[in-house]
């Protein structure tokens, strides 16, 4: 997509020299703050940043008291670190600052900053963003509020750095997104003695538009930011990242495709692409893996049987699961193609009259009034179906045992049905009776608020793709992430993934994409798009990367039909795929993951850093 690839270059590698002499500060609104895609690099990349960079590197992130509880180890006393230093003297100034942990992979250090401690600052601090410049915000948007404050303790932090190890040391500052970003204006206005780096990892302004043009891409280099910025009411979020991306040292995105964003949007070029990796430490199991993917798909074929089983069954041996999850960004994460495509390939599947069954999963996050009851009920019913036949079952266990001690001569086996009494056949038939209905099985898990409006259930409602039983795709619709208090799963996500056999992502906007990765690290075969980063990064770095388990459907000037078309091809074939080929391809991807993890590709922000350090104040 892109005019030239900046990854097709050598990364500029950082010298022991240049890590002992420097200081390296990650500034993030989801530090020790779980929100979106951001937590998850950060998290993911911290071993490895600890490992290159030791005690020389910190991160920055608000106090969420909640979040902090479960995340964060708080750390009373460190007297030789400097970043304890500054928390010192912010506290004497009376600024309220947690300095510790992070409870992840790698344990880095984080200070958070609590807001409140400038909250009676808000006004001067709105003001000099204005004066200074030209940076506007509203007076009761509580999201930016906290920004500005998040950025005015960030500057402060900075300033104190600057003035204790400017002269000694370089630092270096590096911001994620624009919630983070407040601080940059400041910095360079001051002149301190800061070098920044400023990633944005999805435009504001793009991520909007995206989701009202269709052909988004097209239109892209003939948008006015500042028209755009007023007719979504974004113009304070995106004149903060406009701003960010012009005054910092050294500008930064996740991907080509974003890249191109950067250019149209915001106005500047990036100096350097830096693709997201993964840990897969996180998510190693070596040869147990395939052993982690036969125990989850158990689990998953309860939820099935639980799900489909009272109205009528299918053979679970020659069922694929696949599924899609993310934020509800109907066209944005490609559910719109994704749909079309299980429609294709339900019709196609009913006239070839094959036995094999799709169950697809969309798992994302919609306001819902509750479970629904039926499935509720249902799941009620099996767990009694399952408690009466496991205690049938003792029961015949010990009656057969105790006729066949104390018989003398009759070697036959007894009539097993006489080994039960007259209460638990009756409380069989009455639990089995209770279970089957002539219901069709429900698409949707929970009762969504806006279900008349719901683009997922409109067209399930359109197609006619409402669980028939001659329907070979079935669709089940979770609008709740799993986790193991999910009552319908009690399995964390990770493991539901394993379970899979194909994730689906094929994204008409997504800078990056950290779903299909983290299939891939699972060893579940994933689709991913070329208007998504990694998938437009796969193309430029994988020969046949099918054979590896990676699928990108081409959507960069490809009509909507003609994507569909591909996607259709790619799932059907999968579904014709034995069994045995399965396991090999699951072997194949799970090998393929190396190529993406952090200490492959965290080479590229070490280039960031090394052009920082050119760059220097």
């Amino acid at each position: 997509m892109a005019e030239a690839s900046k990854l097709t270059t050598d990364p500029i590698k950082l010298s022991k020299k240049d890590i002992s002499d420097s200081l390296l500060v990650e500034i993030a609104w989801e530090v020790v703050n779980q929100v979106g895609g951001i937590y998850t690099v950060l998290r993911s990349k911290s071993p490895y940043a600890v490992a290159n960079w030791g005690d020389n590197y910190c991160l920055l992130g608000p106090y969420v008291p909640e979040k902090a509880s479960i995340e964060f180890d708080l750390i009373e006393e460190a007297q030789d670190d400097p970043y304890f230093k500054v928390v010192t003297k912010m506290r004497k100034a009376g600024y309220r600052v947690m300095y510790g942990r992070w409870l992840v992979t790698g344990r880095p250090k984080a200070i958070l900053f609590d807001l409140s401690s400038v909250n009676d600052k808000l006004g001067e601090i709105k003001y000099h963003l204005w004066q200074d410049h030209g940076i506007g915000t509203p007076d009761n948007d509580f999201l930016i509020n906290g920004v500005v404050m998040f950025g005015e303790m960030v500057r402060v932090f900075l300033a104190i750095l600057a003035e204790l190890y400017g002269s000694s040391r370089s630092i270096l500052a590096h911001f994620h997104e624009w919630m983070s970003a407040s601080a940059i204006p400041a910095i360079r206005k001051n002149q301190l003695q800061v070098t920044t780096i400023f990633t944005t990892h999805a435009t504001i302004l793009g991520r909007y538009i995206a989701m009202n043009d269709p052909v988004f891409y097209d239109h892209l280099p003939f948008f006015d930011w500042s028209k755009e910025a007023k007719h979504f009411n974004i113009e304070s979020t995106a004149s903060i990242e406009r701003a960010a991306a012009h005054g910092c040292h050294v500008f930064t995105t996740v991907s080509e495709v974003t890249a191109q964003e950067c250019r149209y949007l915001l106005g500047r070029d990036p100096d350097v692409i830096l693709p997201n990796g993964i840990n897969n430490q996180r998510f190693e199991a070596m040869h147990e893996f395939q052993n982690l993917h036969l125990q989850n798909k158990k689990e998953i074929h309860n939820f099935t049987m639980t799900h489909f089983f009272q109205s009528y069954n299918f053979d679970l041996d020659k069922t694929v699961y696949f599924f899609t999850s993310g934020r509800y960004e109907f066209l944005n994460k490609g559910y719109d193609l994704t749909l079309e495509a299980l429609a294709k390939l339900n019709h196609r599947l009913k006239i070839e009259k094959s036995d094999m069954t799709v169950v697809m999963f969309f798992i994302t996050k919609k306001p819902y009034s509750s479970m629904n009851a039926h499935i509720l009920q249902s799941r009620a019913i099996l767990e009694e179906l399952k408690y009466t036949i496991e205690s049938i079952k003792n029961q015949v266990g010990d009656n057969l045992f105790y006729k066949a001690a104390a018989t003398n001569t009759d070697h036959r086996l007894p009539e097993l049905n006489q080994l039960v009494d007259d209460y638990w056949r009756l409380r069989f038939r009455r639990t089995f009776q209770s279970w089957k209905t002539d219901r069709l099985p429900s698409v949707i898990t929970h009762d969504l608020y806006d279900d008349d409006k719901d683009e997922i259930l409109n067209f399930l409602r359109v197609s006619n793709l409402i669980n028939k039983p001659e329907d070979r795709v079935k669709i089940v619709y979770h609008p709740e992430f799993i986790n193991a208090i999910n009552p319908l799963w009690r399995m964390e996500y990770n493991q539901f993934v394993r379970g899979c056999h194909l994730g689906i992502f094929p994204s008409y906007y997504e800078p990056w994409g950290y779903t299909p990765l983290e299939c891939i690290a699972s060893g579940v075969p994933a689709i991913t798009s070329d208007l998504a980063g990694f998938g437009d990064y796969v193309l430029k770095t994988m020969k046949k990367s099918e054979d590896s388990g990676i699928y990108v459907v081409n959507r960069f000037h490809k009509s909507f039909g003609q994507s569909a078309e591909q996607l259709t091809n790619m799932l059907h074939n999968f579904v014709k795929l034995k069994r045995r080929e399965r396991i090999d391809l699951r072997f194949r991807t799970e090998s393929s993951a190396s190529l993406f993890d952090w200490g492959h590709l965290g080479k590229y922000y070490n280039s960031a850093y090394k052009i920082a350090l050119k760059r220097k104040p």
